[in-house]
């Protein structure tokens, strides 16, 4: 019986191993989601009726004193604020949506608010993912700082992209596409995510900067924990004589901007990622669901708390631009009604704004179906 219990609660066990720092990377980055909608939604005034993390049947809950019921719910995949007068958990559009209610819910029910203050609710949502990311960044900068070379080239890996575009020893990187660079990390994350696209990269030689054309070609890598990527490379190496590898110490308020410039980035790279990938410029099996989630959350807590850490915070920037996308349900798709209103100065009809959620509602079904797919079967 010992041993059954010595297995079962290792950290090498599926439960341990897997499952808890799963439910933990994600039930952080939903209770933030949902905690922005639910903050500035009382800040605007707006009444709430329940705040759940996870979906379907409650365990366990209990009542503010504002009425709120928090809970937690038996499916972990996600979380929502219900506030008053909605329909759904998701806020859809209910022409009855007012029906039943008293004088004073009605005057703190979502769907009677401003436009402005319904915009502000939903974005927040995605804004305190982006916040998140930005906070452990500033902490990991801060308290570990953060390894760089020199933007250096110390070889060029013979019949490589670089060396056809005429790359060359002690070649210093300027710029790539028009994007000036600090660091050879900040080479590779640009080059990175282009596999196939024609670059113009600057590199100084001999105090002379140079225009090199370039295109990335796709090789297979493993990251840090283990899986394999497929990413674009141009062939070149550096090493310790040239890069000069060293660790930067940061401040508090350096360690904040350099957090806000690598959030800037994972962002513009997910986009960059989204937007190839439905170009079908990208490899469906690097887009995961919640297996891969759950298989990287425990590959990340053997390595480490502060691997699970940044882990955390690269799922939130992704949960954050994903629901930025402008289709119903997600926070992109009620946005998009709400500018439509703003210009029109009217609510899109009932009929248009019904059957717009039901085809995005089709549509977000359709890519959960995918991804579980591609942990699954797919890939």
């Amino acid at each position: 019986m010992t041993e059954i219990l010595t297995s079962f609660f290792s950290t090498e066990s599926l439960l341990v191993g897997t499952i808890i720092p799963f439910l933990f990377v994600l039930m952080v980055v939903v209770f933030v989601h949902e905690m922005g909608h639910y903050l500035v939604g009382r800040w605007c005034g707006i009444g709430v009726k329940a705040f759940s993390i996870g979906f379907g049947p409650e365990l366990f809950g209990f009542n503010d004193r504002h009425g709120t019921r928090w809970k937690l719910s038996a499916i972990p995949l996600g979380g929502y604020v219900k506030f008053t007068g909605d329909m759904s958990v998701t806020s859809s559009p209910d022409a009855a949506a007012d029906e039943g209610l008293s004088d004073e819910e009605r005057k703190v029910a979502f769907h009677t608010q401003p436009v402005w203050k319904r915009a502000a609710t939903v974005v927040a949502g995605p804004l305190a993912n982006f916040l998140l990311t930005i906070a452990v960044f500033a902490v990991m900068f801060g308290v570990f700082g953060r390894f760089v070379m020199e933007p250096m080239v110390a070889d060029v890996q013979v019949d490589s992209p670089a060396a056809s575009a005429g790359f060359e020893k002690g070649d210093r990187f300027v710029s790539v596409d028009g994007t000036k660079v600090r660091t050879f990390g900040d080479v590779q994350r640009l080059v990175s995510g282009r596999a196939g696209d024609k670059l113009t990269i600057i590199v100084n030689r001999n105090g002379e900067e140079l225009p090199l054309s370039v295109v990335p070609a796709l090789k297979e890598q493993t990251d840090a924990l283990g899986n394999t990527v497929r990413m674009g490379v141009i062939g070149v190496v550096n090493d310790q004589t040239v890069g000069e590898p060293r660790v930067v110490e940061y401040g508090p308020l350096e360690a904040v901007g350099e957090a806000v410039r690598e959030t800037g980035y994972v962002i513009a790279r997910t986009g960059q990622f989204l937007k190839r990938f439905v170009a079908g410029r990208e490899d469906r099996c690097q887009l995961g669901g919640p297996v891969k989630i759950a298989d990287m959350a425990g590959k990340a807590a053997q390595k480490g708390f502060e691997w699970l850490i940044q882990l955390v915070a690269l799922l939130s920037v992704g949960i954050g631009v994903l629901n930025l996308l402008p289709i119903p349900p997600l926070d992109g798709g009620h946005l998009l009604f709400y500018a439509l209103e703003a210009v029109m100065r009217r609510p899109v009809s009932e009929k248009l704004a019904e059957a717009v959620y039901r085809v995005g509602f089709l549509a977000v079904l359709g890519f959960m179906g995918f991804v579980f797919w591609n942990d699954l079967f797919g890939c």
